[in-house]
Parts: C-alpha cells; sequence; structure tokens
C-alpha cells in the first residue's frame, strides 16, 4: 500500500521552529483581551508585561500540548458520515462561506442569498469526497446578529454529513449549540458524541480577540473540540521570510492550544496550519502561490511532531474563475499536503483569494479531491494482485480484457473520473466537445434537480426553528 511522508523540514529544523516559537511565547507574549480568561492565564503561571501582554513560560505551553486530546470523532445526524480525527484519513471541507458568490460562465460576481445557501448544502451533500459540507455562502438578506444561527439550523435540516459555518458572535454561538443539543438529545449527550467543533483564528500577530475568546470558552466549558488556525501573511502580518512566519504561526497556535488546556483540561485539538504569503507586488494575499505548499508542508510536520491532527489551506487558488490556473494550484498544493500528512482540507469551492464562492468550482474540487484520495490509497502487492497465472495463461493471447481477474479488480485499482476527459478526438467532438467548466454546470443543474436530501425528523425540525425564532427574538 501507498505510504507518504513527503517532506522539507529535518528533525533539526523542526526544532528550532518549536524553540523559536517558545521563544515569541515567553519573551514577546500574547495579548488576550478577555479579563477572565487573562486573570486565568496568569493564575496558572502567565507572566503580565508592562504593556499588558502574558509571557507564557516553555514548560506551560509543552505540559497543554502533553495534555490535548489528538483523537476523537465528529459526529453526523448518518453515523455513515461520522469523522475520525487523528487517524490519518483524509477529510474534505466545503467553504464555511463567502460573501460574495461567482458565476463563472458570465464572469461576474454578487451577493449571495438563501437560495445560493440551499443550493450550496443540496451539492455538498450530493458530492461524493465532500466529507464536511460548508455553507459556502454568506447570504445577505439574513441579519449578521443571527446570521450564523440561521446558516446552521439550514445545513442541519438538509445534509446528513458533517457540517461547518463561521461562528463570529458569542450571543450566537450559544443558539448554535442548542441547535445540536437538540439533535443530540441534550447537552451531555452532545458532550459524548459532538457534532461540531470551533474554529478559533488569533489576530497575527499574537492577539486574541474578544469575541473569538468568549465562543471558545463555551465550548470549552461543554467539552467540545477546536480547531486553532491564525494565518499569518508572510510579508505583511509576519516575516517576509518563510521560517519567520512559520515560527510565528506555530506560536500563534500553541498559545490557542495552552489557553484551551487551562480552561478545560484534555480538550480535543486540531492543528490549523494555514499561513500564506502576500504578494509584494501589490500586498494581495496569495491562495495558490509555490510558497502555499511549502510552508502546509512544514506546517503539517510541525503539527505531526507533537501528534495533533493537522487541517491546511491548500485546494485553493489565486484564479477568479475555474480555469487552468486554478486546476494547477490547486491540485499541486492538495496532492502535496496530502502526501505530507493532513488530514483536512479547507475550503474547496472557492474562487480567488476570498473572491467569492463557485459551485461549479466545488464540483471540479470534488473531483480534484478524488483524484487525490487515489493517489494517496496506493496499491496492493500480494499474489492476487502480481497476477503471474494470468500473465503466463494470457501472454500468447495478448490481452487481458475480459478476465475475470480484470472485471475482480478493474473498480479496486482503477479510478474513473466524472468529469475528467478520457475519450479520443471523435467521442469528445460527437458529445459536444464539452470543457471542465462546461461539464461542472451541467452537474450542478442535474443535481439540484435530483439529489434527495435527507431531511430531519419534522419534531426536530419544530424544535430547531423554535430555537432560531427565539434567537431571532433576543438578538435583534
Amino acid at each position: 500500500m501507498g505510504s507518504w511522508n513527503l517532506m522539507y523540514l529535518d528533525k533539526n529544523e523542526i526544532d528550532k521552529i518549536h524553540g523559536a516559537s517558545l521563544e515569541i511565547l515567553s519573551k514577546v507574549g500574547i495579548r488576550i483581551e478577555h479579563t477572565e480568561i487573562f486573570k486565568k492565564m496568569k493564575e496558572h503561571g502567565a507572566e503580565e508585561t508592562k504593556d499588558r501582554r502574558l509571557l507564557l513560560d516553555g514548560g506551560l505551553v509543552e505540559e497543554a500540548i502533553k495534555k490535548s486530546s489528538k483523537k476523537y470523532v465528529i459526529y453526523a445526524r448518518d453515523s455513515r458520515y461520522n469523522l475520525e480525527v487523528g487517524g490519518g484519513n483524509l477529510r474534505f471541507l466545503s467553504s464555511g462561506g463567502q460573501a460574495w458568490i461567482v458565476d463563472p460562465i458570465r464572469k461576474e460576481r454578487r451577493k449571495p442569498t438563501v437560495n445560493d445557501l440551499y443550493n450550496a448544502i443540496i451539492i455538498g451533500d450530493a458530492l461524493e469526497n465532500i466529507n464536511i459540507v460548508g455553507a459556502m455562502v454568506i447570504p445577505q438578506e439574513i441579519p449578521p446578529q443571527v446570521r450564523s444561527i440561521y446558516i446552521y439550523s439550514e445545513l442541519v435540516k438538509s445534509s446528513s454529513k458533517v457540517v461547518f459555518s463561521w461562528i463570529e458572535n458569542p450571543k450566537e454561538a450559544a443558539f448554535v449549540l442548542k441547535i445540536f443539543e437538540a439533535i443530540s438529545g441534550g447537552e451531555n449527550e452532545h458532550r459524548k458524541k459532538p457534532m461540531i467543533w470551533y474554529f478559533c483564528e488569533p489576530i497575527s500577530p499574537l492577539k486574541f480577540r474578544y469575541e473569538s475568546l468568549e465562543i471558545l470558552k463555551l465550548f470549552c466549558s461543554k467539552g467540545l473540540p477546536v480547531t486553532f488556525g491564525p494565518m499569518v501573511q508572510a510579508g505583511s502580518t509576519g516575516p517576509i521570510t518563510l521560517a519567520g512566519t512559520l515560527a510565528l504561526e506555530n506560536a500563534e497556535i500553541l498559545a490557542g492550544v495552552t489557553i484551551s488546556q487551562i480552561l478545560s483540561p484534555g480538550i480535543p485539538v486540531e492543528y490549523g496550519g494555514i499561513p500564506h504569503i502576500s504578494d509584494m507586488r501589490n500586498l494581495n494575499i496569495s491562495f495558490g502561490s509555490p510558497e502555499q505548499i511549502i510552508m502546509a508542508v512544514a506546517m503539517i510536520q510541525i503539527g505531526k511532531s507533537y501528534g495533533f491532527p493537522v487541517h491546511v489551506n491548500t485546494g485553493l487558488t489565486d484564479s477568479n474563475v475555474p480555469d487552468a490556473q486554478a486546476g494547477i494550484e490547486k491540485c499541486a498544493s492538495m496532492l502535496a499536503s496530502a502526501l505530507a500528512g493532513a488530514e483536512l482540507f479547507g475550503h474547496l469551492g472557492i474562487s480567488g483569494a476570498d473572491q467569492g464562492a463557485s459551485l461549479e468550482e466545488l464540483i471540479i474540487d470534488n473531483e480534484i479531491a478524488g483524484y487525490v484520495r487515489r493517489v494517496i490509497k496506493g496499491f496492493e502487492v500480494n499474489e492476487e494482485t502480481l497476477a503471474l497465472d494470468l500473465i503466463r495463461d494470457r501472454c500468447e493471447i495478448g490481452s487481458f480484457i475480459g478476465t475475470k481477474h480484470t472485471l475482480r479488480h478493474m473498480r479496486k485499482e482503477q479510478w474513473f473520473p466524472q468529469l475528467l476527459n478520457r475519450d479520443i478526438w471523435e467521442n469528445w467532438i460527437s458529445k459536444g466537445s464539452k470543457n471542465l467548466l462546461a461539464k461542472a454546470v451541467e452537474t450542478k443543474e442535474r443535481i439540484l434537480k435530483e439529489h434527495e436530501i435527507k431531511r430531519l425528523d419534522q419534531q426536530l425540525e419544530r424544535e430547531i426553528d423554535k430555537i432560531v425564532k427565539n434567537a431571532f427574538e433576543t438578538l435583534l
């Protein structure tokens, strides 16, 4: 079977980056904009500076790394879609939500609607390689004070898979958790079988905002998994040197790990190594640079050195529409990080560097994910697969087509694409000479017409609707 271990760093280099991160935390420190957590950190040994930063001793940080749970399960409505985290399995996430939706045929973008959200959920639920159905879009007609509550309610009502969207407001977070507790059968049951995790994103460099910490505190109080994923940008919010950016990124993640383990010792953690570069010609963030691949592979190595499952931002592109550039950048970065041992890849379906969501792009990304899965799967070498007797029997005939051996193994040995072309010229022409984007458009229309979602039990839906109604009345 395939055994992959793509690396950029040797052990000495990983140790140097780890040491630099500890020095950043112990000598520069972090800014925590949350009085209660600030005090709690001091009680556990963090040292306050004159400018109200907190210095974290290396021993405190390394103890937090040891305490963190690194293997756990995220549960779906349908147990077939439960996700084991920390077991080495690839997980692909459609985007948690973009402020624009892109029409790649017209080359236009607009603000998304609730209908776009519904379509995104249906498509994510249908695509075989999407393990986590993200909202893809942020519908603008829903007030921001209750938007994540509404989005999560629609996600869980319409998809049987694990679901994800952003949570920005602590007041919203409490209602979102009520939704999952209703589905699970109560807070205690949800604690045992969590259906959601919190993606906590520090503000680089070295700052945790109040809202993020308040949501983190809530999730920690309920024993729910958390991910720390700062997005240091080399050249703007971090040093231009990749080594310096990695040291800063790692320091911010380890600071989050330390906070989480002080709030709730043993809470499950995923390591979100998602730095990017700022293009020095225009200061735009880049999602598709070769440096993105280098840093992703390095962050995978660093995160795995602590024993954490690792989430990376690969399978992304700087191209604003699905085209050859998007294919090159997405496949190169997704495959490299899979070969290096990443588990979670996000956020598929984005066009450009956070320029918008494209449902056609998501369908193409699903195909790329299938391609990558096949590479990672590898192949078996044994008496049956070596097929020596078959080779002996068929060498004079000159063909292995139609043999029982071929029929028995063809679907296991070969991956059959749904969109990528393998037709000869004449057949391609006879089928309309369609390119990849045209096929993606057709697939989108077919899924929206034919895919049947598995709705929640009606009584549960009514209970969730009551939670959403209460949230609207309380928060608006």
